[in-house]
């Protein structure tokens, strides 16, 4: 009696523990599949249910055939299993599994609705036989979806990149942009190991890059140079993100490609080299001196031989030289040059260190050294060439004391003397027909007397007239008039005009 009531209490015992066990595992998160050595579905908790879309056992099936039917599985990739290797077949095949990854369709649905993780748990009882099949399933869906998402990010990311797992230090992943930048495919990368494929052998600090690769930690950004696949090496930044890739720690290597800035580097060097060569080997004077103040930063020989300043200049304003003959004409040239946002053979008296005024023509044109705005500066000396030019007026108004013997053939040559591109900045004034009249006859050596008879016009009239051409040209003697309208081609054809006057005016 006592014995059937021991009996009758460990049942009830049993019982309570197994309704608080179901309790337990229905509130689970993960999934519970409990299947007979038949191969009936006996039981599923509500996690397990949701995780396949049923509401109710039977959406299961009703045993491991009928779980077949209603469902499609397939390895990650959409590879479908074939009969046998679901993990359910397994699991009643005896297999213990800890961990299998399978993406799981409803029949009649397209594309994968789940993505499960599964381990199979056997249950013996206390003889050691096989009560029941266990399958614990871990829905990994969101976390699938993420790395999908994160797949197709890293392979459309422009930026070239790489990830390694840091248990083996061995690629996983490489996309497209590495690809193209360094001409390797993706089978010679993925599975190489950081040893083998060294991105910092040629770093700026390799070093570093292998501790914090050793420690797992974030890799720096710091320059290196990659092997290309032709053998080449590419100059690049690379930078180290530890991450986690579908449970694995992993270290995602990004890069920027500086070779067009290197190229961009090596020309300008090339090309401020050429300048540096061509700067100072001009033969008329040059200056680069800054935009903001016009502190010189740079001068050539022919400065230095010119003005009598070396180095010295350098760092100095042009006030601080005391570089042209006045305060007004250095103001004159500076807004000038910023006006016109330019200067071309503009009339200047330059200083020299001894204080020589010398007579030039100036130049100037903005340009940029690196990313400073400059201005480069071109003095000509004409100093002698304006002496000789006034000396050469001198001599025609002497001649011109006395026409009659004055040679029209003279004049021509001793006009052209002066080479039009040198000619003064005087600009070509507007003459009426009887100025122009009045000015080829002065080029054809007639004195007033001459012209008077030429045109029937008074003396006064033509004085008149003589005097207004002077003006608008800007000159003071006939014979600086007859060089200006030779250099103009105002009066250009004339020789070759048959000559109306009298024989003995000629």
């Amino acid at each position: 009696m006592a014995g059937g009531k021991i009996r009758a209490a460990t049942r009830l015992k049993e019982a309570a523990s197994i309704g608080h066990l179901q309790s337990i595992v229905a509130n689970l998160d993960e999934g519970i599949i409990l299947i007979a050595p038949d191969e009936a579905i006996l039981w599923a908790n509500d996690a397990a249910l949701a995780m396949h879309g049923a509401k109710t056992l039977a959406g299961l099936g009703a045993n491991v055939t009928d779980f077949r039917s209603k469902f499609q599985l397939s390895y990650r990739g959409h590879v479908p299993l074939d009969h046998g290797h679901y993990p359910i077949d397994r699991a009643m095949a005896g297999e213990a599994f800890n961990g299998v990854a399978v993406e799981v369709t409803r029949a009649g649905k397209s594309g994968p609705e789940w993505v499960h993780h599964v381990r199979s748990l056997v249950l013996t009882d206390a003889d050691g036989r096989t009560e029941c099949l266990a399958l614990i399933i871990r829905n990994d869906s969101a976390q699938f979806e993420a790395e999908h998402d994160f797949d197709q990010a890293f392979n459309a990311n422009p930026a070239p990149a790489l990830i390694c797992r840091l248990d083996d230090l061995r690629f996983s992943r490489v996309n497209e942009g590495f690809l193209e930048m360094t001409g390797y495919t993706e089978e010679e990368i993925v599975g190489r190991s950081l040893y083998e494929f060294d991105l910092f052998k040629h770093a700026s600090d390799r070093d570093l890059a292998t501790q914090r690769i050793a420690r797992r930690e974030t890799v720096p950004q710091m320059e290196s140079e990659l092997e290309l696949r032709d053998g080449a090496l590419k100059l690049v930044v690379v930078a180290g993100q530890t991450i986690i890739v579908r449970d694995d720690p992993c270290m995602l290597f990004t890069f920027a490609d500086l070779e067009p800035r290197r190229r961009a580097e090596k020309a300008l060097r090339s090309s401020e080299e050429r300048f540096s060569g061509a700067f100072q080997l001009a033969p008329v004077a040059m200056v680069v001196a800054s935009l903001k103040d016009h502190r010189l930063l740079h001068t050539n020989a022919a400065f230095h031989e010119m003005t009598g300043y070396g180095n010295d200049a350098v760092g100095r304003t042009p006030s601080d030289l005391t570089l042209w003959d006045s305060a007004a004409t250095r103001r004159r040239l500076e807004q000038e040059l910023i006006n016109a946002g330019g200067l071309s053979k503009v009339d200047a008296r330059v200083s020299t260190k001894d204080g020589t005024l010398l007579d030039c023509l100036v130049s100037a044109a903005p340009i940029t050294i690196g990313e400073d705005p400059c201005v480069l500066w071109v003095i000509q000396d004409i100093t002698a060439r304006r002496h000789s030019e006034l000396e050469l007026i001198a001599a025609l108004d002497a001649v011109m004391q006395d026409a009659k013997w004055f040679s029209r053939n003279v004049v021509e040559k001793l006009a052209s003397l002066r080479s039009p591109h040198e000619r003064s900045n005087v600009e070509v004034a507007e003459l009426t027909r009887r100025e122009h009249e009045v000015l080829e006859l002065v080029c054809l050596g007639l004195n007033d007397a001459a012209i008077v008879e030429k045109l029937s016009l008074s003396r006064n009239t033509v004085r008149n007239h003589v005097a207004r051409i002077y003006a608008k040209i800007g000159v003071k003697t006939r014979g600086a008039a007859i060089i200006w309208a030779r250099e103009r081609g105002l009066a250009h054809g004339i020789q070759n005009r048959p000559d109306k006057r009298p024989a003995a005016d000629r």
